[in-house]
């Protein structure tokens, strides 16, 4: 599969963050054989947790299924550029590589604010690919945000 396959996976996510009323932000974590490890939604809302982030939730998932810390040859699907949080913890779990949708100029970590994933000073780097189905996250964005506002 191709990363637009893959993403189109976490925008399914995404959609189900939109439909619960989270910040639609979707992920999911692919191995090195292209098979889909898991993946998860924004739930801050519903778990009262700031740090149950999609990124986060589909690290742990993956982190519990595989029975190891070290997500070494994965890949992430994030639908929304990371925050520092959630690229700390990519760095700290040695996914292989990031790739996501739209970037985020308040709170993104890959390249928009920060650069925690490609950070020389770190002892792991990811390699990025950004803007993959970038007009399709953004939108789901805005409308989220539109409604929101609307309200």
């Amino acid at each position: 599969m191709c990363d637009k396959n893959f993403m189109s996976l976490a925008l399914e996510q995404a959609r189900r963050a939109y439909q619960e009323g989270e910040v639609p932000i979707g992920a999911v974590l692919i191995d090195e054989d292209g098979i889909l490890i898991c993946g998860d939604h924004n739930r801050i809302e519903q778990l009262n947790d700031a740090t149950a982030h999609a990124e986060i939730l589909t690290l742990r998932a993956a982190s519990l299924k595989l029975k190891r810390r070290r997500l070494s040859n994965c890949t992430l699907y994030s639908t929304v550029e990371p925050c520092a949080m959630c690229a700390g913890a990519l760095v700290l779990c040695r996914v292989k590589r990031l790739v996501y949708g739209a970037t985020d100029s308040k709170f993104g970590a890959a390249e928009s604010i920060f650069n925690v994933v490609d950070n020389l000073a770190l002892n792991h780097r990811l390699i990025v690919t950004a803007g993959v189905m970038e007009v399709e996250c953004l939108e789901l964005m805005k409308n989220f945000f539109a409604n929101v506002r609307s309200r």
